[in-house]
């Protein structure tokens, strides 16, 4: 359990990479061995991939840190980690996890802003479903309970006035269901390309349901964390550019985490983007998304405030 984490690095001082110029001291501090366990997601998605190319990083950057992945639903079954100090660090879509308030929840700060997860609506190529509408009374997976595809995917028929048959499957088990004809349509709130979308793209045709207007009806309810966005015809197979809407994703961190831990996690991010791109040693493939990670966007967390290591890492960098 995180509260009974009291062993931390020493001192902001120590960064990580081999050759990185140290802030006021001459030799890398001595640090304690801490054990941190980073929320992911469920199988097929993009968090599970980032997530372990993340704790591979920092477990080989940060000193004394060994970063173990936890599978989870994803955003709001993360930040419900977070907050019950059974994770020390977890991701996050932007959207779940603003409050009524326009603030987030409590204990729980940023680290930074990662990629933008776009949501998809997919369906096969010869489904009778033709636009948003269409879902009414169809059976429709909303991504896997307690994600932020179930949170922004709920918000999107609400605002729509849709009434599906709604279940409740992870990114790969709502790939399969719609392959083998046991749904109608699946919601994935994912980077892009997703690997659960890209397999069934191999094995079926399918097809993208545009979602600019629901787009519009999210930025305009809730000001923020949408933006209207375009899902490329390059990203799967056979499938032409589809406009719909993007969401950030964020990397979230417990208030009781030592700043200077943060500030060595946050250095490691942003200084070996390449190697988290690359994938982790549990996944070959690549993840692209990481490829968007950067030092201007990365501390745009919207009303979420950064947490005080991760912030004095972004001070130093503007001197």
């Amino acid at each position: 359990m995180v509260s009974g984490l009291e062993r931390r690095v020493g001192r902001r001082a120590v960064l990580l990479a081999a050759g990185s110029v140290l802030v006021g001291c001459s030799r890398q501090s001595e640090v304690d061995e801490v054990q941190l366990r980073l929320a992911t997601g469920p199988a097929g998605a993009v968090y599970r991939r980032i997530g372990g190319a993340l704790a591979e990083r920092i477990s080989e950057q940060v000193p004394g840190a060994t970063v173990t992945t936890v599978p989870s639903g994803a955003s709001t079954d993360n930040i419900r980690m977070l907050r019950a100090g059974d994770v020390h660090l977890g991701l996050s879509s932007l959207d779940a996890l603003i409050t009524a308030d326009g603030s987030g929840p409590e204990g729980i700060s940023a680290v930074c802003r990662l990629y933008e997860s776009h949501l998809h609506l997919v369906v096969l190529a010869g489904s009778a479903i033709d636009e948003f509408g269409d879902l009414e009374a169809k059976r429709v997976s909303l991504g896997a309970r307690d994600s932020g595809t179930e949170f922004t995917s709920l918000r999107v028929l609400e605002r729509g006035r849709v009434t599906a048959h709604v279940r409740y499957l992870s990114q790969a088990e709502s790939a399969a269901a719609l392959g083998a004809g046991e749904i109608d349509a699946m919601f994935s709130l994912t980077g892009v390309p997703t690997p659960a979308i890209t397999d069934l793209a191999r094995r079926h045709p399918i097809r993208l349901i545009p979602l600019d207007e629901q787009a519009a009806a999210l930025v305009a309810a809730y000001p923020g964390p949408y933006a209207p966005a375009m899902i490329t015809a390059t990203a799967y197979v056979g499938v032409p550019a589809t406009r719909t809407v993007a969401v950030p994703n964020v990397l979230l961190a417990r208030n009781d985490l030592a700043p200077d831990l943060v500030y060595a996690i946050t250095d490691t991010i942003f200084t070996h983007t390449g190697a988290i791109a690359s994938g982790g040693r549990q996944d070959a493939d690549a993840v692209p998304e990481a490829w968007q990670i950067n030092v201007r966007t990365g501390i745009s967390t919207g009303s979420i405030k950064l947490h005080p290591g991760a912030a004095a890492w972004f001070r130093d960098r503007k001197r």
